[in-house]
């Protein structure tokens, strides 16, 4: 028989899962590391984007976890040395955390490391998140309400990644 305590620990456990899936957290740490994200960062856009459902598909086209169009894919695996990507690929969770963190690296990187203004981008694409200010946007800033919940979103699923998962995450970079 559990004692109240564990009981209370179990259903907390099983609240935290629904909240807040997780799932392909070694994928997750692998590509945090090799791209130097928080993974917390990873799996929080991953829960904004498709709630790590792999199959999801977005009115837009996007596929898989982190919601990758396949023009993009077709992009980042041309620029990141791939050689045979197909569209179907995208439904493969170690192939579309890869594209998606690649994606996410990249435009850290070309915001200096701003996140409100690289999920903008994730988002709303790099012309957007340059019109709204760049690498000193912040996510009160954003004119498009639908892009604005989706940085405060995440922005709050990181938080939320960070405390109920770190053990499983690992530490940010």
């Amino acid at each position: 028989m559990l004692s109240g305590l564990d009981a209370l620990k179990r259903v907390d456990k099983a609240v935290t899962e629904i909240s807040y899936p997780l799932r392909y957290d070694d994928i997750i740490r692998q590509q945090a590391r090799a791209k130097n994200i928080d993974p917390a960062l990873i799996a929080a856009v991953i829960y904004a984007e498709s709630g790590f459902i792999a199959g999801r598909t977005s009115s837009a086209g996007a596929e898989g976890l982190m919601q990758i169009t396949p023009e993009t894919a077709r992009d980042i695996a041309r620029r990141s040395g791939g050689t045979a990507f197909t569209i179907e690929d995208l439904a493969t969770p170690q192939i579309n955390i890869s594209y998606g963190s690649y994606l996410l690296r990249e435009l850290l990187d070309r915001y200096d490391g701003d996140v409100d203004a690289a999920l903008a981008a994730y988002n709303a694409g790099p012309g957007n998140a340059d019109k709204w200010g760049g690498s000193q946007l912040k996510a009160d800033q954003i004119p498009f309400p639908e892009t604005r919940a989706y940085v405060e979103k995440v922005l709050e699923a990181q938080i939320q990644y960070r405390e109920r998962y770190n053990k499983e995450l690992g530490p940010a970079p």
